[in-house]
């Protein structure tokens, strides 16, 4: 297939197999985690990133293409999950930014070529210290390299091929620029995540339209009625097409197939039938209707108790909406948690607005917005409680209007912890974040878990099953019994000067067990001031604050 130019029509179709092509292949991104824990999230965040996009994509019924350029922008943008995430959201901006000034309604090579180049410059733009071996370099080379070659293209899949190719060159090389990754046996994700999405553009301009795969339930997953459904309407109609021999079903397919599961297409001359568990019912409706009227339709909500979806998102909304109305208050407080008893303790000491998430689950930009307009504050504190969820917190921040808001650097559940203990809502903004920011710099942060594959970091040998005691973001120590784990993270967190170590339990830690790591902690310190939370977080048997 030589494609010359490309129209509003391909750039959609692109896109959306880039998604789907993503979306399919999630997991393997997810599993190329750095650390041998089980919270690699980096090809899901990506996913549901370029998934928002696509959506607001969908909608958008202008017939140009900067117009869907921009509403592509405009959606990932909001749906931006996770460093990684954020900046594909930028990626995108970019192309954006660069074909906003074309005087007409489709991209030459060259123009296609100005637009990679401008993904690059706005992804960049976003990071303050950008770190090579990245997404960033990947990004970077692709768009580099293929400009470089760009008079031997004559066709513009020709162009992406290469650039494709080049992507991917760079890719294996990342391990060669950051230590960490070669150390781990990986590559990068995130970069590992944007070659999966320009893989499905690829396969677009090259006519084969992708299929979003139905997840597989995990093994020993319950599989009962009571299982929590994740799309609740199971909708079904008969469409009479309107224009039988224009009719494309692949596309249908792989539009409806990003907004659900159990998706069945089946055509008989000028009748489709469709079946879809979707929690959209409304807009698979409408982008059904665009190709022909509805014979019979039926909708039905499979599991009513779940009236709160996260596509409805109803509730946050009209909160928003009432507290519009009503007076600012002077301070506020935004978290990002997990684990009840973890969320309960950051309520406790003043956070008005806790996102659930974090470790596993990074919010959107859309979410940090959403809570910043439902606090309705004149000044508002983020505290981000992790590393990878800092740059969507930071991108929200400065889309708010009539508030001041800003992101403190609390990149763990300790350092948010110990930051709350000096926030005073009678202080400054000011005064507030270099109080925060102090108790950060002084608490230092432990975690044990388990390792879920071989490994090596830094000298320290890792079996799969090993329990690992991490001290800020270094993995200490990695053995087959978890009493030794603590022990050895402890005797690394705590000296003579220390003065209180908390723990965050989680979910499966007994009684016998709280009371030994105290008195392990006693051991090295007597003097020290020991408190116990239960976190019922998952993953992390422990998160240890010690100041």
């Amino acid at each position: 297939m030589s494609v010359k130019e490309i129209d509003v029509d391909l750039f959609k179709k692109m896109v959306i197999n880039g998604a789907i092509n993503l979306k399919n292949n999630h997991a393997e991104v997810d599993a190329l985690n750095v650390f041998p824990v089980q919270d690699g999230d980096t090809g899901t965040n990506m996913s549901m990133t370029i998934t928002s996009g696509v959506r607001e994509l969908e909608n958008c019924e202008s017939s140009s293409i900067i117009e869907n350029a921009k509403v592509l922008s405009r959606g990932a943008l909001m749906g931006a999950r996770g460093n990684s995430g954020v900046i594909l959201s930028q990626f995108f901006r970019g192309i954006y930014v660069g074909l906003k000034e074309i005087q007409h309604n489709y991209l030459t090579i060259e123009e296609f070529m100005n637009c990679l180049l401008s993904g690059r410059k706005i992804a960049y733009k976003a990071v303050m210290a950008p770190v090579e071996g990245t997404i960033l370099t990947v990004v970077r080379e692709a768009a580099e390299n293929t400009e470089s070659h760009l008079t031997e293209f004559d066709t513009i899949d020709s162009l992406l091929e290469f650039y494709y190719h080049e992507a991917e060159k760079t890719l294996a090389n990342t391990p060669e620029l950051l230590p960490v990754l070669k150390e781990a046996g990986v590559v990068d994700s995130g970069g590992a995540g944007f070659c999966k999405i320009i893989e499905g553009m690829l396969m677009a301009l090259k006519g084969e339209i992708l299929e979003a795969k139905e997840a597989k339930p995990e093994e020993g997953e319950a599989s009962d009625a009571a299982q929590e459904i994740k799309f609740a309407y199971c909708t079904e109609f008969i469409l009479d097409l309107r224009k039988p021999d224009t009719f494309e079903e692949r596309e249908l397919t792989a539009t409806l197939s990003l907004l659900g599961d159990s998706l069945v297409v089946i055509r008989e001359a000028n009748i489709v039938k469709v079946h879809i568990h979707t929690n959209r019912p409304g807009r698979v409706l409408e982008i059904a209707q665009k190709s022909g009227e509805f014979q019979t339709l039926k909708i039905e909500n499979m599991h009513l108790q779940h009236s709160h979806l996260e596509d409805g998102a109803k509730g946050p909304k009209a909160t928003e909406a009432l507290k519009a109305n009503e007076p600012k208050k002077e301070f506020a407080l935004i978290a990002v948690c997990f684990g009840d008893g973890i969320v309960n303790t950051f309520k406790e000491l003043g956070v008005d607005y806790v996102i659930e998430g974090g470790q596993t689950m990074n919010p959107s930009t859309e979410a940090f917005v959403s809570a910043i307009k439902a606090v309705n504050a004149k000044n508002v504190i983020i505290i981000p409680n992790n590393g990878n969820v800092v740059m969507a917190a930071k991108q929200a921040a400065g889309m708010v209007r009539g508030s001041k808001v800003k992101v403190i650097l609390a990149k763990t559940i300790a350092q948010g912890y110990a930051s709350l203990i000096n926030y005073n809502p009678e202080a400054s903004m000011e005064e507030n974040l270099q109080a925060m920011g102090e108790s950060i710099a002084h608490v230092k942060s432990g975690e044990v878990t388990y390792s879920v594959r071989d490994t090596e970091i830094n000298g320290v040998k890792i079996v799969a099953g090993d329990y690992m005691g991490i001290a800020d973001g270094e993995i200490i120590v990695s053995v087959k019994e978890e009493k030794d784990a603590v022990k050895g993270l402890l005797e690394k967190m705590i000296d003579d000067e220390s003065e209180i170590a908390t723990f965050f339990c989680g979910k499966d830690v007994t009684e016998e067990e709280k009371a030994l790591v105290e008195e392990m902690c006693l051991e090295i310190n007597k003097n020290l001031d020991v408190e116990i939370i239960d976190g019922n977080q998952d993953i992390y048997s422990y998160i240890i604050a010690v100041e």
